[in-house]
Formats: C-alpha cells, structure tokens, sequence
C-alpha cells in the first residue's frame, strides 16, 4: 500500500501537535504522510542521528538497548500519543512488531514551527512601559531607562545607536508582514503603529495593539529564529530606527541571553532558582523537570504577574529555541533569567523506557 497523505485528525492525536494552531497544522499536514513498515524492518536505530521525530500510528513497535528489549510502544495507546523514543543520538533501536503506520517530521522544522506558533499574541515588547511620557520624542532616553538596558555594556549601547538606519515612514506602510522572515529590530520614534494578526476566521486582521513613541517590535522572530507571527503598519506618519539582524544579536541578544550548561543550570536550581518550561502542557505533562513551573511561551507576557521579581528562572524546551524566546523576553523585563543551552533532548533529559 502506498503512503496517504496524513489529515488534521491524525496529527492532533499526537503531542505537542495537538496543540498547533489550525492554520500552522494545516501547513504541516500538506508536507507529512503516513508511512507503512512491515513487520520486522527497523525504523531507526541505535546511536542513529536522524533528526527526525517519529510518531506510530498503528501497529506495534518493540525498543531495544543492545541485546535488550526495554519497551514495547502500541499505536492508538495514550503513551503512542509522545514522539517515539525522542533524543539524539538514539538511544534505543525501533524495530516493527508488525506492519505498522507512522508518521516521519523534520525535527528541525518542527521545533521552528512549535516556537512560531508559540511567539505569543503579537512581536511587541513593552520595554517602554512606565519609562516616562510614552509621546515623548526622546526615544533615546526612553529606551536608556528601561531594564533591558541596564544589562547592555556601554560600549554596546553607543554601537546600538550608531548602527541603527533610520526610516521616514506614511500612515499605512507595513513594516513587518506576518509569515516573512524576521531581519530587523525596529524602535519607534515617532508617530504610531498598529499590530495586526490574521487567523483563520479573520484575513483581514484582528487588531491587537497600538504602539508609541519607545516602543520597539520585531525582536520574537529574531531571537528564536522564526517567521514573523503578526503584521505591524504605520498608524500615522513617523519614523522609525531600526537595527539588522546580526547588529541586533552581536548587541542586544548575546549581553540580554545567559546560556548555562546542564550543571551550571543544576548548580543555579539549588541554590534557589526555579525550573520554567516553556513547552506546551501535553509535552510537560510528558515529561518535566522535577519542580518545574509550565508557562507554555505564547503565555508568557501574560503570565508575567505570577512570576516572583527576585527569584532567578532557567527556561527550558526540548531544543532551546523557545527557550531562548522565553528567555529573552524576561530579560527584557528585568527577570534574572537563564536559558539551558541544548534544551532537555541535548541534554538526554526525558522520559525513560521501563
């Protein structure tokens, strides 16, 4: 029997795709198939570096260790519902039981389109707010007085302001458009911008904010490496400075991200920091870190209340490329916030096999 093309239904049976808007699961529906293997042929093996993430649809798998059958996985079953033996280099060889289903994804593609879907309700950091008169034309003293800045080296401010371009812009020019690739940084200095974010339902847009003087957008995609998740379009005429995208991480990104290994990490959770997964709840509820807290990614702005201002966080995913968002974000509102280099599956931190 040939491959068929893998529905909507099929997908949201499995974690963390159940949890993809429809638009970005139809988008990975058109690239992925369900794959048949006879019984006795092997899926992946051990030590393999595929890169892929393998769900089983139907049919029974058996995991062996070396010589060592560690577990059996059953298709339609909750446990069937998690990728099949994550982490790379496996750790474990896949052999078909039986004839099976299954579905195959690029890891890699995966992990950006989770981080995309996750990006929060629109790319705006309020890093303006309480700074002062938000209609203030002295954009540079609004950005000085907020908290992200108060971590940059002096030396990287003043190359901040000397690298940034400068654009004269007309009431409804689009400065970011929603899907394109993320390469500038951009801070107001004057007029406004309305954030715009289409759905499903809503091609026109559904609107989402207005931004002033001091406030800067367009940073999400660049951190996390991303396609843009909104729309931004000038409300009035203006300006704008903006900053490219290798200025932006040589500047802003490297001094704001703290990276710390799997011990250093350890090291900062027992002397008082706390565990913060930004995954989506059915993959903490997977597998989490032992006190972990679950803000899924997109939940963060909002969620910012319920964090503790002096209490330091290691943010962690699967890879760290939310994490790294997660990170970033909190940063700029002066959490002390650290990020796992590697994430839980560089680090063979997961679920283990009985």
């Amino acid at each position: 029997m040939s491959d068929k093309p893998a529905d909507l239904s099929i997908l949201r049976s499995f974690s963390p795709l159940d949890g993809l808007r429809r638009e970005n699961l139809a988008a990975l529906a058109r690239k992925t198939a369900v794959r048949r293997l006879d019984s006795g042929r092997v899926l992946f093996k051990e030590g393999d570096n595929d890169k892929r993430t393998f769900y089983l649809v139907a049919g029974d798998v058996e995991l062996r260790a070396g010589d060592r059958t560690v577990g059996t996985l059953q298709g339609g079953t909750p446990d069937a519902r998690n990728p099949v033996a994550p982490g790379q280099p496996r750790r474990f060889t896949a052999r078909a039981l039986s004839d099976i289903e299954y579905i195959s994804i690029d890891s890699e593609m995966l992990d950006v389109l989770l981080t995309w879907d996750q990006t929060g309700s629109y790319e705006v950091a309020e890093i303006s707010s309480g700074a002062g008169d938000p209609e203030s034309d002295d954009w540079m003293t609004v950005l000085l007085q907020t908290k992200a800045f108060h971590r940059i080296p002096p030396a990287n401010i003043q190359a901040l302001f000397m690298r940034m371009e400068r654009l004269n812009c007309k009431a409804g020019d689009e400065i970011i458009k929603q899907g394109d690739e993320g390469d500038y940084f951009y801070v107001i200095t004057r007029g406004k911008c309305v954030v715009t974010r289409e759905t499903p339902l809503n091609r026109e847009g559904i609107r989402l904010a207005e931004l002033t003087v001091g406030e800067s957008f367009g940073e999400e995609a660049l951190v996390s490496d991303t396609r843009r998740n909104a729309t931004v379009a000038m409300l009035t005429d203006g300006s704008l400075m903006r900053l490219n995208k290798a200025d932006f991480d040589s500047l802003l990104n490297e001094p704001l991200l703290r990276w710390v290994d799997l011990d250093q990490a350890r090291d900062l959770v027992a002397r008082g920091a706390r565990w913060l997964d930004v995954r989506l709840p059915s993959e903490f509820d997977n597998f989490h870190l032992e006190g972990a807290i679950n803000i899924p990614l997109y939940f963060i702005r909002m969620k910012l209340r319920t964090l503790e201002p002096d209490t330091p966080y290691v943010v962690v995913c699967d890879t760290g490329r939310r994490s790294s968002a997660g990170a970033f974000l909190l940063s700029e509102r002066g959490f002390e916030a650290h990020c796992l280099r590697g994430g839980l599956v560089g680090n063979a931190l997961g679920p283990k096999q009985d």
